[in-house]
């Protein structure tokens, strides 16, 4: 099986940064999209950021300009840098891979487990 493992939350005041890890492990033959996510209290979970294998990057706008995403192919990680944090971006963050495992030819979605970030002075 695959395993996301997520790191780096916390509590930070508003206008300070964090950096979110995740590495991915188990049976991998490649990973393509790897994103991140999050989920407020009674909201509905959204996009964050997503990047390809290839570097391409997407952002939601409420995190453009204040985050980035980055990615290691070859130790199948993600990493998000927020900056600039702002009460609002207080949620559970997960972590997303599409993975393809050895000997299987379509795309598999894994989730992390989850990792707070909570913005408040």
């Amino acid at each position: 099986q695959v395993q996301l493992v997520e790191s780096g939350g916390g509590l930070v005041q508003p206008g300070g940064s964090l950096r979110l890890s995740c590495a991915a492990s188990g049976n991998i033959f490649s990973t393509y999209v790897m994103g991140w996510y999050r989920q407020a209290p009674g909201k509905q979970r959204e996009l964050v950021a997503a990047i390809t294998n290839g570097g391409s990057t997407n952002y939601a706008d409420s995190v453009k300009d204040r985050f980035t995403i980055s990615r290691d192919n070859v130790k199948n990680t993600v990493a998000l840098q927020m900056n600039s944090l702002k009460p609002e971006d207080t949620a559970v963050y997960y972590c997303h891979a599409e993975v393809q495992r050895f000997g299987v030819s379509r795309l598999y979605d894994y989730w992390g487990q989850g990792t707070q970030v909570t913005v408040s002075s």
